[in-house]
């Protein structure tokens, strides 16, 4: 089969690979679409540290069962369309027990530690796929990845009707989240530095939009939420919070980034900073959330490419040039 792979950093080819077998318990997908983002940036340059190489990245995907292994108990059986949880948890480190299998002491995940989905094809466990309803397309089926993650961060986050929430950053996830916080009873202002993009932020539930946060009418918010993972925007997001305000850092940092946060604000302010990694217990939910229309994500989708375009049209994500680019094998 045809895939994407990352032979070392900053070296992509797209060449022929051995076609997956499925494992015990696993399938394999034909993938019909898979979504970039900003985690296959920093795979590409060498900057996510659980990245082995050579690799196929891809993780954010929808498809058609094309193989079914021994032992899937699931029901799942060729020809049935399904998103994939891309995460790999593996159920018995203390993380995991815990109910945290996002910060399993072993965690993996398709397209990051194990070949994934940029490929005609993709062996997957059987557990992780969910039936994708008759009404979505697989490029919808490829954003529920995404949005399970916003699901994931929103509850981190806990945001409350009437609350003041600053986003940073108007690109995929900022516009989903944007639209789970408006959902939220949330007033959502979103910054970008790419002016073109803030029009559909206002359009999908955005109270205000600016290119910085100083532009904004308001100026002190309860919560802040950085997709971006830029240590100005997370800073200037910092700067904007209220006493009591809350900081979500969502956007995928390198691995080295620092920020100059007060320590005595945090003290003064009781200034909460708080994480969200990746997907947990949120992929049904999003899957819901997406069939029913309420994360528009339609309107997402900006540049929709073959595999040999993936060079090409990874450069242009990381110029900022797309909303959400997909691969169509």
């Amino acid at each position: 089969m045809r895939a994407v792979v990352i032979e070392k950093p900053g070296e992509i080819t797209v060449r022929d690979v051995p076609d997956p077998t499925p494992a015990p318990g696993g399938v394999v997908v034909a993938v019909g679409a898979c979504g970039l983002c900003g985690t296959d940036l920093h795979i590409a340059a060498g900057e996510f540290p659980p990245s082995p190489y050579p690799l196929v990245p891809g993780h954010e995907f929808a498809g058609v069962v094309a193989e079914v292994g021994p032992g899937v108990t699931t029901g799942l059986a060729v020809g049935d369309r399904v998103a994939v949880d891309p995460s790999l948890f593996c159920g018995y480190c203390r993380q995991c027990r815990r109910g945290r299998g996002n910060l399993c002491e072993n965690w993996g995940a398709i397209g990051d530690t194990v070949d994934g989905a940029f490929a005609e094809y993709v062996a997957v466990p059987a557990a992780s796929c969910y039936r994708l309803p008759d009404e979505l397309t697989f490029a919808q089926g490829a954003l529920i990845e995404p949005v399970s993650c916003a699901v994931h961060g929103l509850r981190r986050l806990g945001a409350e009707p009437g609350e003041r929430v600053l986003v940073l950053g108007a690109g995929t996830m900022g516009l989903i989240m944007t639209q789970l916080l408006a959902a939220a009873g949330a007033r959502v202002s979103v910054v970008d530095l790419a002016a073109g993009k803030l029009p559909l932020a206002a359009e999908l539930g955005a109270a205000e939009v600016a290119t910085s946060v100083p532009e904004l009418p308001t100026q002190r918010f309860d919560a802040a939420v950085d997709v971006t993972g830029a240590v100005p925007a997370l800073e200037a997001a910092f700067g904007a919070l209220d006493r009591g305000g809350r900081l979500q850092v969502f956007g995928v940092a390198h691995a080295d980034a620092r920020l100059a946060l007060s320590p005595f604000r945090i003290y003064n302010d009781e200034i909460t900073v708080v994480g969200s990694m990746a997907v947990l217990h949120s992929f049904g939910d999003a899957v819901g959330l997406v069939a029913s229309g309420q994360v528009r994500t339609d309107p997402l989708v900006s540049h929709t490419v073959g595999l040999d375009e993936f060079p090409a049209v990874l450069d242009l994500v990381r110029s900022g040039g797309t909303v959400k680019a997909q691969v169509a094998p």
